[in-house]
């Protein structure tokens, strides 16, 4: 019982790692698959199309899939042109807003794209497929027409590969190269942003560490507090229908309230908020003038809003 406890806290203090963990894993298992059972080279003129769609297709499609589940997408965009206000609304005048906010969000949903391509550039099968069929990497390692005509074939025959490309890198190993320059090119930014976000905190290290359990909380005493509320309205509104009765005083959010809670969070260091909840409650339900008041969309903040929920804005 003490090892499942033990299991259960790692994963509560490192749920981000693990999830982008077995994010990666999911999508390596899902190109290997395609690259063993859908994935086969026609090795003639059609090799560029061909092996560059399955190589960058489905990276595409992981990046929109990504964007249509990520919360914080959603909570930018839902309501952000409410029909009394679509006369005025328009995207131009808050691209600056809006871009500050994606900017964070894509280069974390870029896990699963760049996943499908690392491990499709180390597997070689697409990367060999495509440039087979390049005009330039047929310029760049064929002198006559017959080397040209030969290596399209080259996914399909791997001595004829080994002839063509005796003396210089195969496709193969190229794709590869590839691969590995890109982990380090990927690992390297992380790490660098990760750096800068840190180093450009607001708040120390130890707040921030109190924060992410408040949040983690916050969030799930939510969650409790919605279950129990909704249910109880629920039972209200069935009763009197079946009864036939008038339905007795229950307070509950208006419009306005959930709209005020539902901001994205903006860091004031003037003010000790530490989730839209919290600044609401004590700005007189989110009517005071400080209720407006923040300035700072820090990076290494970006779980506030995150945390927020646990489903998809779907």
């Amino acid at each position: 019982m003490n090892k499942l406890h033990g299991v259960l806290d790692f994963y509560i203090r490192r749920q981000t790692i693990v999830d982008y963990t077995i994010v990666s894993l999911l999508t390596a298992a899902s190109e290997q698959v395609f690259s063993f059972v859908v994935f086969r080279c026609p090795c003639n003129a059609n090799n560029m199309l061909y092996g560059s769609v399955f190589l960058l297709a489905p990276a595409f499609i992981l990046f929109l899939l990504s964007y249509m589940v990520n919360t914080k997408v959603w909570l930018l965009l839902t309501g952000s042109c409410p029909p009394e206000k679509r006369s005025g609304c328009s995207p131009w005048r808050n691209c600056t807003r809006y871009c500050l906010v994606l900017l964070p969000v894509t280069v974390k949903i870029l896990v699963a794209p760049l996943t499908w391509v690392v491990v499709a550039l180390l597997g070689a099968n697409y990367y060999e497929c495509a440039a087979s069929g390049s005009s330039l990497i047929k310029n760049f390692m064929c002198k006559n027409e017959e080397c040209r005509k030969q290596l399209d074939k080259i996914p399909c025959d791997e001595k004829l590969s080994q002839n063509i490309t005796s003396d210089l890198l195969s496709l193969q190993a190229q794709s590869q190269l590839l691969g590995w320059l890109l982990i380090t090119i990927i690992m390297t930014v992380a790490l660098i942003s990760t750096c800068f976000s840190h180093c450009y905190s607001p708040v120390s290290y130890l707040q921030l560490k109190f924060w992410k359990i408040y949040s983690k909380k916050e969030r799930e005493l939510f969650e409790i507090k919605a279950k129990e509320h909704a249910t109880k309205l629920a039972e209200i509104n069935t009763k009197c229908f079946f009864e036939a009765t008038e339905p007795e005083s229950f307070q509950t959010p208006s419009n306005e309230d959930w709209r005020k809670i539902s901001f994205l969070y903006t860091f004031n260091s003037q003010q000790q908020y530490y989730s839209m909840i919290h600044k609401y409650v004590n700005t007189n339900r989110g009517n005071s003038v400080r209720f407006g008041e923040g300035d700072q969309n820090a990076p290494v903040l970006g779980f506030v809003d995150e945390a927020s929920t646990n489903e998809s804005g779907l």
